[in-house]
Order: structure tokens, then sequence, then C-alpha cells
């Protein structure tokens, strides 16, 4: 029994270690081609080198680290060509969301929504970007969670984390929150009509439009 309870303290820890240090990874604090070791980590996140390494390794099946025998790991991080893929994947699977969260919305589910487009334009006139961003990401995971579909939720999830920095940057360049609100508006209202292909187009578009700002504007500064 106090084995048991032992593997399940090392999963939890595990657990705990390896979302701190993907968090650190994506916002950049731990920058690409930098050696990190079990122990360094260990000592950062306050934990024996169990949970560190059981962590580095669920990273490395992510491509995010790259585990070098008896020395550590190399940070791999998210490259401009990963950045490009993740928006392109996410404009194909996104506007599939859209579509059936068009088809399953409730009232309720579009009180949310609208109630979320409402703060995103508040944070916008108060310049709070923290908070605009977070707003963005809770109007996208929404609509994954209106779909229905863990699978979309959990792909979707990932994918739009994996991008959070550069979706920060992108949305700082001016004019583009404001367009993206805009668009939002209109992917809402076709999610309010329960017309999913046109959820489903106006979402493509976002995606893309999102991309084409990050080409235009960020991309050579990854």
């Amino acid at each position: 029994m106090a084995k048991e309870r032992s593997e399940k303290s090392v999963g939890g820890l595990s657990s705990r270690v390896y979302d701190q240090i993907r968090a650190e990874i994506l916002k950049g604090a731990l920058m690409p081609g930098e050696s990190v070791t079990e122990m360094s980590l260990a000592k950062t996140c306050g934990v024996s080198r169990t949970p560190v390494r059981e962590a580095l390794h669920q990273l490395e099946l992510e491509g995010l680290v790259e585990l070098i025998p008896n020395k550590g790991a190399v940070i791999l991080g998210i490259s401009p060509e990963d950045i490009c893929d993740i928006y392109e994947i996410r404009a194909m699977l996104e506007g599939g969301a859209a579509e059936r969260a068009a088809e399953r919305a409730t009232e309720e589910d579009i009180r949310r929504l609208t109630e979320i487009l409402e703060l995103t334009e508040f944070y916008i006139e108060k310049e709070n970007m923290p908070q605009l961003q977070a707003m963005d990401g809770q109007f996208h995971q929404l609509i994954y969670e209106m779909s229905g579909s863990r699978m979309f939720r959990r792909v979707l999830k990932d994918l739009h984390y994996y991008v959070g920095l550069t979706r920060g940057a992108s949305l700082k360049t001016e004019g583009r929150a404001a367009q993206s609100v805009k668009e939002h508006k209109a992917v809402l209202d076709a999610i309010a009509k329960h017309d999913g292909k046109k959820a489903c187009e106006l979402m493509t578009r976002h995606v893309n439009n999102a991309l084409k700002n990050v080409l235009a504007k960020h991309l050579q500064n990854i």
C-alpha cells in the first residue's frame, strides 16, 4: 500500500514538473539550444531527479527536448517551421470544431461566448495585453468544448498552447486585436444561427489571417 501511494505521488510530481518545464520552454525562459540537467531542473522545481527524468522523457516524445545520454537534455522548443505547421493544422481542425459547435450550441454557450467578446473589447480599450490574450484563449477553448469532441478539445488545446508566445506577440500588432475580435464576432454570429458551414468557413479564415500576420510581422523574430 505504501509503495502504491509512493508511485502515485511520483506520478503526480512528474505531471507537475512536466507542466512547469513545458511552460518554461514555451514562454521562452528555456531557450532552444540551451542544455539542462536533471539535477539543475530538480533544484529549480524543488523535487528529486526521478520526476524530472520522467517529465523529460515525456517532453522528448513531444519533440520539445532532446535527451543526451549521461549528459542531460537540449531544449528544442518550437521552431518557426513548427509554428507555421501548427497554424496550418489549427486552420484545418478549428473549422471542424466551429462547425460542430454551431450544431450543438445552447443559449448558455452563446451567452458565455458573448461575454468573452465583451470582456475582450474592454481589455483592448484598457490596453491590458495579458487579459486580452487570456480572453482570446478562452474564446477558442470554449468552442473546442462546445464541439463535444474529446479529441478536438485535446489536440487543439495543446496546439493553441504551443503558440501562446507567438499569439501574444501577434495580438500586440497594431490593429490586429480589433480585427481578431471582429472575426470572432462573425464566428459567434454563425454559431448563434447554428450555421455550421459558415462557422467553419469563418473560423478557418480567422486562423489563416492570424498566420498571415505572424508570417508578416513576427516569424523572423522567433
